[in-house]
């Protein structure tokens, strides 16, 4: 992405002026309700194909919809958001979150407008991902230790899509209007934090801003890490997640009958919590085990995975607990990991651009339930986790081979 000229020491100033410890706060309530409003849905697939009587293939369409809309903004939000400012674009992706909200609970008998909601949902969540976490990196002072930006901007999108999904799923199970309470929730939510955010301040005033696209060429020296390090791990980081939210639940429907929704709820909340608590580890597990917390990260993914296929055999509830219980650990792990990778590949006006790269990978896999779905006529559940399981363990190999081929820990690129 080029730079434009004068825009780039400006900006630097203007973040050297405004950055302190405590100067993320006002942004964490965007960041937490924007997320929020993502995975609200996901605990409700349940309700749907109960009250709504739609199939197993419908419903993980409407969660693969959440996809389309995330990708092309992951593309769009980077460049955006350096042409017109944090402030500017996260409120936007208020108002588009919260829009979303509306239309889920407006129709949900009209699976074309619930699938225009969640699409509009997941741009919502490209922006607190991008712009959101490049603002938090912006505010957090530069002495604080490595990892520290990272953590925060995970960890508050994680608390954000695990208590969305909490509090969705419990009113849905319990609480009257199972179909329009948990939304209307989440809009006075957004309502809140737009408030708040009136206290944030701006870190990139809006400019003349880059092209369109992101530039995706990488530094020769940092090619080796990203492409051994985030390419393989970033896929599996929501794929995990869709395996404990989708596939989980799916497999011990029967012996869940009656509390569906509640059980769905709770493997949500386990996956998302365990990941929010072992984030704040992250740091400190890459300084013990020599910046390989990545590799870390995927190794518990695949022995996460190992249990799901495990789990379509024995349609054990316990099981499904420790396997939500794995997973979410390694989805805390490996978001970190390669937030932290991507912090120190990317120049400083390239941050939202790779950032938004990255969380595009990671959504790749967010798509799995949908096409593990789709396959069920032609390969049963056993098949296709036994195939997923053998490829997650063939991305830990890929890492560790290229963790011990090379590709050293640098400080951020620089270009000329």
């Amino acid at each position: 992405m080029p730079t434009v000229p004068g825009r780039g020491s400006v900006a630097a100033t203007t973040r050297a002026a405004v950055r302190d410890d405590r100067g993320w706060w006002p942004v964490a309530p965007a960041l937490f309700a924007l997320a929020w409003g993502g995975n609200q849905f996901t605990p409700l697939l349940a309700m749907y194909r109960d009250l709504e009587g739609y199939g197993a293939a419908t419903v993980n369409l409407l969660l693969a919809m959440y996809v389309v809309g995330l990708v092309p903004g992951f593309q769009l939000v980077g460049p955006l958001c350096n042409r017109f400012g944090r402030s500017t674009c996260v409120r936007a992706g208020l108002v588009v979150s919260a829009l979303s909200s509306v239309l889920l609970a407006l129709a949900p008998g009209q699976p074309a407008v619930l699938a225009l909601g969640r699409l509009l949902a997941g741009f919502a969540v490209a922006v607190a991902m991008v712009v959101g976490t490049t603002w938090v990196d912006e505010l957090t002072d530069d002495a604080a230790p490595t990892g520290t930006a990272a953590r925060r901007a995970a960890t508050t999108l994680t608390l954000g899509f695990g208590i969305g999904a909490g509090v969705a799923g419990c009113l849905s199970q319990w609480a009257p209007w199972p179909r329009v309470l948990p939304y209307l929730g989440h809009v006075l939510l957004v309502v809140a934090a737009a408030v708040v955010l009136r206290g944030a301040r701006e870190t990139a005033p809006p400019g003349p801003g880059p092209g369109r696209w992101v530039d995706l060429r990488l530094p020769r020296c940092h090619r080796h890490r990203f492409l051994w390090l985030v390419l393989p791990t970033a896929p599996w980081v929501f794929a995990s997640a869709g395996l404990a939210y989708a596939i989980v639940p799916e497999l011990v429907r029967e012996e869940t009958d009656g509390l569906r929704v509640a059980f769905a709820t709770l493997l949500t909340v386990l996956t998302l919590g365990s990941g929010a608590v072992v984030q704040r580890w992250v740091p400190a597990l890459g300084r013990v085990t020599g910046h390989r917390e990545a590799l870390v990260g995927i190794s518990t993914m695949a022995v996460g995975v190992v249990l799901v296929a495990v789990e379509v055999h024995v349609r054990s509830v316990p099981l499904a607990v420790v396997a939500a219980l794995v997973l979410g650990s390694a989805y805390g792990i490996t978001i970190v990991a390669g937030l932290v990778e991507v912090r120190r590949i990317a120049a400083e006006e390239e941050l939202p651009g790779l950032t938004g790269v990255f969380y595009a990978l990671t959504y790749v896999g967010f798509a799995l339930p949908a096409v593990l779905a789709a396959l069920l006529p032609l390969v049963g559940y056993g098949t296709s986790t036994a195939v997923l399981a053998a490829c997650c363990v063939a991305c830990a190999l890929a890492t560790a081979r290229g963790l011990a081929a090379g590709g050293a820990v640098s400080s951020r690129a620089t270009r000329p």
